[in-house]
């Protein structure tokens, strides 16, 4: 169980330290439905704030200077 000071924590404080830190990307993993859903944000430079890039429900497969392919499927173990 997250508590909800950890949640605000995590989607206000957090992306407001990491992008004025210039952190290119920002990822946000919660459950939804018992299931991970992993939300995805990179750094705008003009204006130093987040800009979603995805929500990714059952695999999270993206780009940041390299390819990204991870199963979210927490039912089956690594392959």
């Amino acid at each position: 169980m997250v508590s909800a000071e950890s949640i605000d924590r995590d989607r206000t404080t957090k992306p407001i330290k990491y992008s004025n830190a210039g952190i290119k990307h920002f990822w946000r993993v919660e459950k939804d439905n018992g299931s991970p859903v992993v939300y995805t944000f990179e750094l705008e430079p003009a204006v130093r704030a987040y800009v979603p890039t995805g929500i990714h429900h059952k695999r999270l497969q993206t780009h940041i200077g390299f390819d990204v392919d991870i199963d979210l499927h927490l039912d089956r173990p690594p392959s």
